[in-house]
């Protein structure tokens, strides 16, 4: 690439639910060849960045820093003049107690061209998410947004918090924790009355966001008592008392959930924004990755004589993508499945099809192969020809079926299932911390790799994890492995599953 071209897009990635990220951010991230994070980014985003795209972590906890400011500034000035787009991507937004105003220096010292991409702050988005409005026309006319953690070594005095006693209605200390007890005293020197309320919320706009409420006389020692540690917001003002009233969050009925999804990265979206939607944190481990076959020769073949078979069995939604992307890459015209009767398994992969316009024939009531064999048979007379692209690794019952009844049946592999690239080290922290409250599997092929993935420690690691199926052929294969299901599916879909998992966390 031209040297000339790198380009540094300092990113905003919001408070921690994914959702939240803007759409420039989106953009930016999309198209990213070089990514620099911080530990407070949502790791649904990483899986947003390409798969080429070098990935650089800075760390960023609380006196803790993987990569020190002046390094990661070092960092970002080497990227762009390879020419890359680099996004570095920040926590909350970058201007807002981000030190992105001092990346955004060194950058431009070096000449290197520069875009800032603002962000959702956690200054204003976790109260929110807390059900607390830093602004009220009843009670809060002005807010204030003052950091609780100085600059290591700065030689000027320490920040003298009771001057903020009276400033605005609502104070809104960011990185607050380690000094709130030094905050609230200055607070109450400074004639703030010891009865205004308090809140502290930490984690907030994730599963485990907690709120603690009180006055700023005690908010301290609660906060003490509760062994609250950063990331935390301290929050002073009447408007936390309409916590009582609009508080929305903890209502979800996923609240506090942290779920796991085990799919493949590219088609993981669905099913966590089904558990988002409901309040729950997604967080996505591909433990498979669907790719091409090992050959294309089988279903070259198979396409070559299209015209000879009566029917065509989809399995999955895979089998679909694949299948047409190949007929097109041979130059295959749809209009050669004219005559040819389809069948699909699941209403995902009926949607695929028919958004090709073509009508489906069969769709089976339940999407077990048993069940398939059991629907399909009476609309097939002996003898005919039967093709069933799908994974290079399935269950033989299917085909095995359709041969004992008289038909000729060709199985040809249109993709194949392989081991994914989850972050196994951050799952172990997570599972270890018991940080995990469910995962979820949507086929045999997640449980087998997800369960290898965790190795001898998966019986320890997962004690008290629930585990949860998209319906009993998964479930058998967790049983087989040693890792009975507490959660199967009713309706062996996405939506199934997390209705399954809804009913169980509300029981």
């Amino acid at each position: 690439m031209n040297k000339n071209k790198g380009k540094v897009y300092l990113v905003g990635a919001g408070p921690g639910d994914p959702r939240l990220l803007t759409l420039r951010a989106l953009e930016c991230i999309s198209e990213a060849e070089a990514l620099v994070y911080d530990r407070l980014v949502s790791s649904r985003l990483e899986n947003l960045v390409p798969r080429q795209a070098r990935r650089i972590y800075a760390g960023k906890t609380s006196h803790q820093h993987t990569l020190s400011q002046e390094e990661i500034c070092r960092r970002l000035v080497e990227l762009a003049r390879e020419g890359l787009q680099v996004v570095r991507l920040k926590g909350g937004d970058p201007f807002v107690f981000g030190r992105g105003g001092e990346e955004a220096q060194k950058l431009a010292e070096a000449g290197i061209p520069f875009e800032i991409v603002p962000g959702v702050t956690s200054a204003l988005s976790v109260p929110a998410y807390a059900g607390i409005p830093v602004t009220h026309r009843d009670y809060a006319s002005s807010f204030t947004v003052v950091t609780g953690h100085e600059a290591a070594g700065r030689s000027e005095p320490c920040l003298d918090y009771s001057r903020f006693a009276g400033v605005s209605d609502t104070l809104i200390f960011m990185m607050g924790v380690g000094n709130m007890e030094k905050i609230t005293r200055q607070l109450l020197e400074g004639g703030c009355p010891p009865e205004t309320p308090a809140a502290v919320i930490r984690w907030g706009t994730r599963a485990d966001q907690e709120t603690l409420t009180g006055t700023v006389e005690d908010i301290s020692e609660r906060a003490g008592e509760k062994g609250v540690d950063p990331p935390a917001i301290l929050l002073v003002g009447q408007v936390v008392n309409l916590r009582k009233e609009i508080s929305w969050r903890e209502h979800a009925p996923l609240f506090g959930k942290r779920i796991v999804v085990t799919r493949d990265s590219r088609q993981a979206f669905e099913l966590s924004q089904m558990i988002e939607h409901l309040g729950g944190e997604a967080l996505e481990f591909p433990a498979i990755k669907i790719e091409p076959p090992a050959s294309w020769h089988p279903l070259d073949s198979s396409l070559e004589a299209l015209s000879g078979y009566d029917w065509i069995i989809f399995t999955s939604i895979n089998g679909v993508k694949y299948f047409f992307w190949r007929m097109g890459q041979q130059k295959k015209d749809i209009r050669e499945l004219a005559g040819i009767r389809l069948a699909a398994i699941g209403p995902r992969t009926c949607r695929g099809l028919e958004e090709r316009g073509l009508m489906i024939d069969f769709v089976p009531q339940e999407y077990r192969a048993e069940k398939v064999a059991e629907g399909i048979l009476p609309l097939m007379e002996q003898g005919k020809q039967v093709l069933l692209p799908r994974a290079a690794e399935a269950r033989e019952i299917l085909p095995e079926m359709l041969r004992e009844a008289g038909m000729a049946v060709d199985v040809v592999p249109a993709y194949r299932t392989v081991p994914g690239e989850g972050d196994t080290e951050s799952l172990v922290e997570l599972l270890q911390q018991g940080r995990v409250d469910a995962v979820t599997f949507t086929s045999s092929s997640t449980a087998v790799n997800f369960l290898d993935k965790l190795g001898g420690e998966a019986k320890e690691l997962l004690k008290d994890t629930i585990l949860a199926s998209i319906g009993p052929v998964t479930s058998q294969t967790l049983r087989d492995k040693g890792f009975p299901p507490q959660v199967e599916a009713r309706e062996y879909t996405l939506h199934g599953l997390t209705l399954a998992i809804r009913e169980y966390f509300a029981s």
